[in-house]
């Protein structure tokens, strides 16, 4: 069935069949990498189809399945932050290309573009107020998925909340979110929740074998377990990126926390954040239990790091990470940021690289 993957049958097949399980909002929870989005598209798309199989399959044919391939649907909209609604980087490449080849195209006035947003801002939700208003164009229902529900700010959320405390008829609200804790319980609480479901190792290295991945083990381990995740990065030029920060992070003698601040400052800092959180937390788990996680390969290293190291000071730097990734969403300063956060590092690890 596309875009519904074998550790999610169960829970579509409720979904699917059973309309009072559905009400008036859904919130799908649950780890980023593991299909949350693909699954929810599918089910507006299932659910706006006008013939569907008794599979509880959209048939691909009708009118509402054509318009939804097409992203023109009237009786649908997705709701997302600017930095996501981008052109594809297929396209960007095209555009690139064509730019290139053409250079007296360009103007001589051309000014640079203001950075895409990374929140799903109060216009974006007010701007559903038309179609929550009208009567569905098919006669069925009207669909508004908001992906990651996370990124509203406070004045979004209190906007949808509006809406989501007087349903409007024949009006379903998706809401997908990777981090449902920054969400207002009030939002939460008018939706029902769905805890989507994450394969089991097993299942996610044999999804990941037929996708043609080479060491699905170690890309797994990697992603945190999240077989889309693994999927996503399993290209060169993130691993040499992510394998060169690790060595630097990794190889005290000459880690320099202000130049690798420097190489970083034009990475996606919440990946940067999330790469040091993993490493972290395979140093306490190691020094605690034995165990790592993510960085399957370097037990060695990890074992004769962690042997000088205070875990409670490592635990707090751990803890201190978790506000780091939520401010690393909008930094005053991607450089500062990761100096203040690379010296802390660095600090730390002190008696490690004394020893």
């Amino acid at each position: 069935m596309k875009n519904i993957y074998p550790w999610q049958n169960e829970v579509w097949q409720i979904l699917a069949r059973d309309h009072a399980s559905r009400g008036h909002a859904l919130l799908l929870k649950g780890a980023k990498g593991i299909g949350k989005l693909g699954f929810a598209q599918y089910l507006a798309k299932y659910l706006l189809c006008e013939k569907p199989s008794s599979k509880s399959e959209a048939c691909e044919n009708c009118p509402s399945c054509r318009w939804f391939e097409q992203g023109g649907h009237p009786d649908y909209c997705l709701v997302e932050p600017e930095a996501l609604s981008e052109l594809s980087d297929e396209i960007k490449m095209r555009v690139r290309s064509d730019a290139e080849a053409n250079p007296e195209v360009k103007s001589s006035n051309t000014k640079p573009k203001k950075k895409p947003s990374k929140q799903i801002s109060v216009a974006q939700i007010r701007d559903l107020t038309d179609l929550i208003n009208m009567s569905s164009h098919r006669g069925g229902y009207k669909i508004i998925l908001i992906h990651p529900a996370e990124t509203m700010n406070a004045a979004a959320a209190n906007a949808l909340l509006k809406n989501l405390e007087e349903p409007p008829p024949q009006t379903l609200f998706i809401l997908v979110t990777h981090r449902p804790h920054y969400l207002l319980p009030t939002l939460c609480s008018r939706c029902r929740q769905i805890a989507m479901p994450t394969p089991d190792f097993t299942q996610a290295i044999d999804w990941l074998d037929q996708q043609g991945i080479k060491n699905p083990k170690a890309s797994l381990a990697v992603a945190g377990y999240a077989p889309l995740a693994a999927l996503e990065y399993n290209n060169e030029e993130y691993f040499v990126q992510y394998e060169a920060f690790i060595k630097h992070i990794s190889t005290l003698k000459s880690f320099n926390p202000i130049f690798l601040a420097e190489e970083m400052q034009k990475s996606d800092l919440p990946t940067v954040v999330n790469w040091l959180q993993k490493w972290c937390y395979d140093l306490i788990s190691f020094r605690l239990t034995g165990r790592i996680r993510y960085h399957l390969s370097m037990q060695t290293t990890i074992k004769a790091l962690v042997a000088k190291i205070d875990p409670r000071q490592l635990a707090r730097y751990l803890r201190s990470l978790i506000d780091m990734q939520r401010l690393s969403h909008h930094p005053l300063n991607h450089r500062l940021f990761l100096e203040e956060m690379l010296i802390s590092y660095a600090m730390l690890m002190a008696p490690a690289r004394s020893k």
